[in-house]
């Protein structure tokens, strides 16, 4: 681990109770596609280097299909400045990125005409157009983003998603610990009682939060045993590592999906739902929603794509000389997908269907070990390359580390509630 990793995670736990601030720092078509809005933090003009006391400020969001020289020209932005804007801003900011319902800012003058236009592509970044006399400027930039580092400790009753918004953190640090330990922790099979802890950074913008940064240390607590994940740099890449310095990262994900439930096991004895006769059943079926996308679980070469009676859509990859894996009842395949393609580990090869004898939506996942089905649940799945023997001493020293920020951040978090019960006795006596 370089020197310089080393001294991030000292750093990290010198200041585990305060704030660390840092700054990171044609014609064209709105396309109709609708967004999920993102966490905007309070307008503050100032932040976009305009004093905003100068001005009247007008949000407005981008309508669907509409030009954005129409759509400029309703708003009453000057002819002369519209003339090659398109093209202009196109030159820093492709105009494919615009998307409608993003929120827009029109700073006006006494007599309403435009004098800058600011445009939230994200939370912190954003495209400014100033409008001056004849001048116009375009400029894409990023507003200041600061660091907060947070433990989040979430138990988990129904489902991880649930338990993080239960213990007040963002619903997407369950998508990236389902990324961290796809290849550790079978998340279809999580039970009541399964804790996470997390040591991470918040991002925050004008004071609120807007987003995650990095993960340095997870804990995954399933009865009496406990999954391990540190961060560590190794050959110019951070990753993440168990307490053995094996790397999380196997060779097969855990399952081809994220976030379903199983409809039907591995079985040589199953009654089949739709021909209603005995029948093997040599895979897991995954109920999903229609269109869901279907990952390859490592990477390979596709050698079988095609339709059959039974299954219907289907793709088959070779990983090596032991593992295939199959994909059955897909409602339609991914771009680019032939046999003979060579497929990466999460790319996307299909998505959830119903084609072939099937009740409803759902991925049939077929696995075979040297030719015979296993169950895909029992699938033993190696290590990727572990910590090398000659940083061994660092990685146990950043081990060390980062057990010791998340203890002092426990430590500070039973404090804190300690403190806010004992000021709800104090108002309650009184």
């Amino acid at each position: 681990m370089k020197n310089g990793s080393c001294s991030l995670f000292i750093l990290l736990i010198i200041f585990a109770l305060a704030l660390a601030s840092c700054h990171e720092t044609t014609p064209s078509t709105v396309t109709e596609t609708p967004v999920v809005e993102e966490p905007l933090p309070p307008f503050v003009g100032e932040c976009y280097g305009i004093p905003r006391s100068n001005y009247q400020i007008d949000t407005v969001k981008l309508p669907a299909n509409s030009l954005l020289e129409g759509f400029l020209r309703s708003e009453h932005v000057a002819e002369h400045h519209l003339r090659g804007l398109g093209f202009r801003i196109d030159s820093i900011f492709s105009v494919k990125r615009f998307r409608a319902g993003k929120e827009t800012y029109f700073f006006r003058n006494d007599d309403s005409s435009v004098a800058y236009w600011v445009y939230r592509h994200s939370p912190e970044a954003y495209l400014l157009v100033g409008f001056t006399g004849d001048s116009v400027t375009v400029r894409y930039d990023s507003l200041s983003v600061s660091h907060q580092l947070s433990l989040s400790h979430a138990k988990v009753e129904s489902s991880l998603w649930n338990a993080m918004r239960e213990s007040g953190a963002q619903p997407e640090l369950a998508l990236r610990l389902s990324d961290l330990f796809a290849w550790s922790v079978d998340f279809f099979g999580l039970t009541s009682g399964d804790e996470f802890v997390t040591v991470y950074d918040k991002r925050f913008v004008a004071d609120q939060e807007v987003g995650l940064g990095r993960i340095y240390t997870a804990y995954y607590i399933h009865g009496k045993d406990t999954l391990k994940a540190y961060s560590f740099e190794q050959d110019s890449s951070f990753s993440y590592w168990d307490a053995q310095g094996n790397s999380l990262r196997k060779a097969f994900l855990k399952a081809p999906l994220s976030f379903t439930r199983i409809s039907s096991h591995f079985s040589y004895g199953r009654m089949h739902p739709i021909l209603k006769i005995v029948r093997a059943h040599t895979g897991v079926d995954y109920a999903a929603p229609m269109g869901t996308p279907v990952m390859a679980l490592g990477d390979g070469t596709v050698i079988g794509k095609g339709y059959e009676r039974g299954g219907g859509n289907f793709v088959k990859i070779r990983h090596n000389g032991v593992y295939t894996t199959g994909y059955l009842h897909l409602s339609k395949f991914a771009k680019g997908i032939q046999v003979g393609s060579r497929v990466q580990q999460s790319d996307v090869i299909g998505y959830v269907g119903m084609t072939g004898y099937a009740t409803g939506p759902h991925l049939d996942f077929r696995v075979w070990k040297n030719g015979t089905p296993i169950n895909p649940l029992t699938l033993d799945s190696p290590s990727d390359t572990p910590i090398k023997e000659e940083l061994r001493p660092a990685f146990e020293q950043a081990m060390r580390q980062q057990d010791s920020v998340l203890r002092s951040l426990q430590t500070v978090r039973v404090e804190v509630a300690k403190n806010l019960e004992s000021r709800g006795n104090e108002r309650e006596g009184e």
